[in-house]
């Protein structure tokens, strides 16, 4: 039956995800090939999936430029969407209450839709006191939980404060090293995901 379920998969068409976010999905300083969309792609064709990875980011945007430009980004057909907002408002030390509620709305007008999400975490840094990182930090396990969709903790991980040559000097944004590091930690909720959208895929073909 498996094998008869990829095949099915197969023939309803390639997936295509899309990484909403910010300067950190949209490759800022980065050749569009260093991107983190373009590396996902690449690693995922390595395992033999045919997802097209489509970079909707857009450097600087905060949760509620996302929430703006939502509709417009979902309009071709796409199966799944990688959300990554947040770190721009947390650095302007934006109401951890206001980015929560665009968040929670982006969310739900994927689901509405009847798209596949994966929600990236983001961290507060240290600097709008202890108060406003516990706050701000919450906002996406809370927000996982509520709406039953995985959770990868922290976009960032092993890359903020990782290994040497992973930040550029502003010490915010990956270099290209620091993407494939992301990519490579991030893969198997990617895999995942996809694996949840072919098995849905083949439902829908069957039907």
């Amino acid at each position: 039956a498996g094998i008869m379920t990829y095949v099915r998969a197969a023939e309803a068409g390639p997936i295509t995800i899309v990484a909403f976010g910010d300067s950190l999905s949209a490759g800022y300083m980065l050749p569009q090939s260093a991107s983190f969309p373009a590396q996902l792609q690449v690693a995922l064709a390595a395992k033999g999936y045919k997802v097209e990875v489509v970079n909707a980011g857009v450097s600087g945007d905060t949760s509620a430029g996302g929430l703006q430009r939502l509709d417009w980004s979902l309009q071709d057909k796409v199966d799944g969407v990688i959300v990554e907002l947040g770190a721009n408002d947390a650095l302007r030390g934006i109401e951890p209450a206001r980015t929560r509620d665009n968040l929670d709305k982006i969310i739900t007008r994927i689901k509405t839709k009847g798209i596949e999400v994966l929600l990236a975490g983001m961290k507060a840094p240290a600097n709008w006191g202890p108060q406003y990182q516990v706050s701000f930090n919450l906002i996406y396990p809370e927000l996982a939980a509520k709406h039953a969709v995985p959770l990868y903790p922290f976009f960032l991980e092993n890359v903020l404060g990782g290994a040497s040559g992973l930040i550029m000097e502003d010490g915010l944004h990956p270099t290209e090293k620091g993407v494939a590091e992301i990519v490579r930690n991030i893969l198997p909720e990617v895999e995942a995901m996809v694996k949840r959208i072919e098995t849905r895929k083949a439902a829908s073909a069957a039907n």
